[in-house]
């Protein structure tokens, strides 16, 4: 399935989304304030239900939201009415005035186009701007035996099973947004925060069913798929622990020093 059809399944139960999508560690946003300063005007691609956005709303930075989703935006406004959310592709979208001292994207980079997004980033910032990338990656530990023996869940009832199973921690790149190789940017800042959460089989398949890869899964395929799982967690105890890595890399405009215009 190709990304532009992927990068569509969220929005088909922005309910779901906003209630089992994880949100961030709070450590991650005082590190990007401690680097790029507070008192932003913010361009947020891709913010889902606002899983990133409640965060820096609660900082005080304005927020311009861009979201591909109606659905997804509607929840996000409902959620966050003090959000400006633009309904769009920003891809193809053009803002009215560029200007903004930070782009954030968080979990949704990957989905844009990877010939354009750096280049059209970096266009909407002002002097002294800076372009911040959140990564979310799943890796080895919390409940490390039942993501090995899940694995043969996702052999049987799909076609891109992960081989090897899940990464450790330090083999995930350190900069998967390539801000550093990009050229456009000074020195990069890159940061990793690595956590668990808890899940029960109930909330584990609805967190699954978040994700574009299984939403695109045909009918009897992710039934088969889920009730694997949901049969392998009941018979660990009826709950696992899942580790997630977020990775946080910020560039400065080359042409432009930090806040030079604070």
């Amino acid at each position: 399935m190709t990304r532009e059809r992927l990068r569509q399944t969220f929005g088909e139960d922005a309910e779901l989304y906003d209630r089992v999508r994880p949100t961030y560690p709070d450590e991650l946003f005082d590190d990007l304030a401690g680097i790029v300063g507070d008192d932003l005007k913010v361009l947020e691609i891709g913010p889902g239900t606002g899983q990133a956005t409640a965060a820096m709303v609660a900082r005080g930075w304005s927020v311009t939201a861009v979201e591909l989703s109606p659905d997804l935006a509607r929840v996000l406004q409902r959620r966050l009415p003090a959000v400006e959310v633009v309904v769009a592709d920003f891809d193809t979208w053009e803002p009215p005035a560029a200007g903004f001292g930070l782009v954030v994207s968080a979990t949704a980079f990957h989905w844009l186009d990877p010939a354009t997004r750096i280049e059209r980033c970096a266009r909407m910032l002002r002097p002294g701007g800076a372009l911040a990338v959140v990564s979310t990656h799943h890796v080895a530990g919390g409940s490390d035996q039942f993501f090995a023996e899940v694995q043969d869940c996702y052999d049987r009832f799909t076609d891109d099973a992960t081989a090897g199973g899940l990464p450790a921690v330090d083999d995930v790149p350190e900069d998967p947004a390539g801000l550093v190789t990009a050229g456009v940017f000074g020195p990069v800042e890159c940061r990793r925060y690595v956590w668990d959460a808890d899940y029960s089989t109930a909330e584990y398949l609805e967190l699954l069913s978040s994700y574009s890869g299984h939403r695109a899964l045909t009918t009897p395929r992710r039934d088969g798929l889920y009730d694997c799982i949901g049969a392998r967690i009941d018979a660990a105890g009826g709950s696992i622990t899942k580790r997630y890595l977020n990775q946080l890399s910020v560039g400065i405009s080359l042409t432009n020093p930090l806040r030079s215009d604070a």
